[in-house]
């Protein structure tokens, strides 16, 4: 089969991952790929930001920001169109976007099938977080892709709600969540040999992966290492972000300094060695629609997870099952369920052998991804 891969991803994140994944993976299915998205982004290492792009909506005011984003939605639609008539592709595979219609269009006017993978409700997302000015044109962009493509693809239920409610018929709409590259996660070393590479050795690592954020609460992590009797535990913290400044504040004040790791950005293929070390996965919170990359490759490993009990997560993780699920209206909540598993040595075995047999149960993998895909695209995007 003959893929048309569009994207609008600029900065070189989780987004990427999920972008470079699928297209690895439905290439080692054998069928051919071409993508049509911003060139640069593919030499960027990884953890760069969107470039002049973030620096042209730091500074611009709202609006002008979003008709350039529409603007480019033109130009986009003649490369597309282009590419089209070039590769002759039998399916149009697209991430959506806001302010972005031009894949749709282009494809429906070449008479080509569009599937259209949705990771968030970016009109809500936007509007509650970032801002948005132009709110009609953005909830009319939003809502002509969703409708207009041949299968949606949510990454959660939640989030498939969303979309049902746009007004997207049920039989169009296939959730597939996030998955794991099996080749990564093969051979790992033993979590003494992770811990010695990082100099943790003898340590209990409570670690998280991810784009460091406020919400995410981290300094909870801080706090409870502070009231345990426990002096071996360590914060493992792999990423970088805008909380981290808060986290290293609320450490130094607590004089826990030498005992939390912050590693800044790492390379992609040294992620699953640094999970290694880990004894313990931190899901601290979630947005309430999101899949998260992290999740599956904590389980990969096989590793026990703390999580917050939100519907998307327990679309995944039962409590006591292959998880350690608290309350996110509880504060006190997540302190408990990281004390269990602290303590509890039995738990974690357990835990862990459950969290990969998760994986491979729920065929969680981009493999299996795109072969849903591939499968959808044979049946016309229409159910089993």
């Amino acid at each position: 089969m003959k893929i048309l891969y569009h994207h609008r991803i600029r900065s070189k994140d989780g987004q990427f991952v999920h972008v470079e994944e699928l297209i690895g993976a439905l290439r080692s299915l054998g069928h051919q790929v071409r993508v049509v998205g911003p060139e640069h982004v593919e030499t960027e290492e990884f953890g760069a930001d969107a470039g002049w792009v973030a620096t042209l909506k730091a500074r611009l005011p709202g609006a002008a920001y979003e008709l350039l984003e529409f603007g480019y939605a033109l130009h986009d639609y003649r490369k597309v169109r282009r590419a089209i008539a070039d590769f002759r592709p039998d399916l149009v595979y697209e991430r959506y976007n806001l302010f972005f219609p031009s894949g749709v269009r282009a494809a429906k006017a070449a008479g080509v099938p569009i599937f259209l993978e949705v990771n968030a409700p970016l009109f809500e997302e936007r509007s509650r977080f970032g801002g948005l000015s132009l709110k009609r044109l953005a909830r009319w962009s939003e809502e002509y892709v969703w409708r207009n493509a041949d299968a949606v693809l949510p990454v959660t239920d939640v989030l498939a709600d969303r979309v049902r409610a746009a007004g997207v018929p049920a039989s169009r709409i296939h959730v597939i969540p996030n998955g794991i590259n099996e080749a990564e996660f093969g051979r790992l070393p033993s979590p003494e040999e992770a811990k010695r590479q990082l100099g943790l050795e003898g340590r209990f690592v409570l670690g998280f992966v991810g784009f460091m954020r406020d919400w995410h609460g981290l300094e909870r992590v801080v706090d409870f290492m502070a009231k345990s009797d426990r002096r071996d535990l360590h914060a493992l913290f792999v990423g970088d972000g805008p909380a981290r400044a808060g986290v290293e504040r609320r450490a130094a004040e607590l004089g826990l300094g030498e005992r939390v790791t912050i590693t800044g950005v790492v390379q992609r293929d040294r992620i699953p060695r640094v999970l290694a070390a880990f004894d313990t996965a931190l899901q601290p919170a979630v947005v309430e629609y999101a899949s998260p990359l992290k999740l599956f490759e904590y389980l990969a490993v096989g590793l026990p997870v703390l999580a917050p009990a939100t519907p998307n997560i327990r679309e995944v993780l039962e409590d006591g099952v292959n998880a350690v699920l608290f309350d996110p209206q509880d504060e006190a909540s997540f302190a408990r369920g990281l004390g269990r598993l602290c303590a509890d040595e039995e738990l974690r075995r357990r835990l862990g052998i459950a969290a990969r047999e998760t994986i491979e149960r729920r065929g969680l993998t981009w493999r299996s991804n795109a072969e849903r895909v591939t499968a959808l695209a044979t049946m016309g995007g229409t159910p089993a």
